[in-house]
């Protein structure tokens, strides 16, 4: 599983490489990502720009939940899941800017666990029970894929970018093993 989620990964950078070399940038990472500092990376650059938009849809789902959940469990997840991801965007803003990068990578890139907009609208559409049920499913799948990318940079030698990569896995782990048991009730 470990092998497939770092190859997983290491294809979606290589695209992205290889997007940018056939549109003629020079240097593929620093031109999609910006200026690259030493304390940033390629990858903790990549990293935070696709996780940026990984936690937005993580925080709108969550908002959801205030309205349309049925249990009181999954609406104090959804709320602990906006209150956790939220400063983690302000965080990885900060690096972002702080290297000089974009805080978008100026094109879509597929990732791991986000909702499909066909998913997205049926879990606004959806209250109650059946809201629930696609909330834990589908935040699930969300989580499990913030768990890839934040594998890829806890190696990091960026110290703030590591411990963020940890923190993320330890939460979002915690996280999966309360929503499986709340889906199986």
């Amino acid at each position: 599983m470990k092998m497939a989620t770092m190859r997983s990964f290491s294809i979606a950078a290589a695209l992205v490489v290889s997007t940018a070399s056939l549109t003629g940038c020079s240097n593929p990472l620093e031109s999609l990502a910006g200026a690259v500092t030493s304390q940033f990376g390629g990858t903790e650059v990549m990293f935070a720009q696709m996780m940026i938009k990984h936690h937005e849809q993580a925080i709108e789902m969550g908002k959801l939940a205030a309205s349309h959940a049925f249990s009181p469990e999954v609406k104090t997840l959804a709320s602990d899941i906006v209150a956790e991801q939220g400063p983690e965007i302000t965080k990885m803003k900060s690096w972002l800017t702080e290297a000089g990068a974009s805080l978008d990578m100026g094109h879509m890139m597929s990732m791991d666990g986000l909702l499909s907009t066909a998913q997205m609208t049926a879990l606004k559409e959806a209250t109650g029970k059946t809201f629930d049920k696609l909330f834990l499913s589908g935040m699930i799948a969300h989580h499990q894929g913030a768990i890839v990318m934040a594998k890829t940079v806890v190696g990091s030698s960026n110290p703030e970018v590591a411990a963020l990569g940890e923190a993320v896995i330890a939460s979002q782990t915690k996280q999966i093993e309360l929503m499986q048991s709340l889906l199986a009730k």
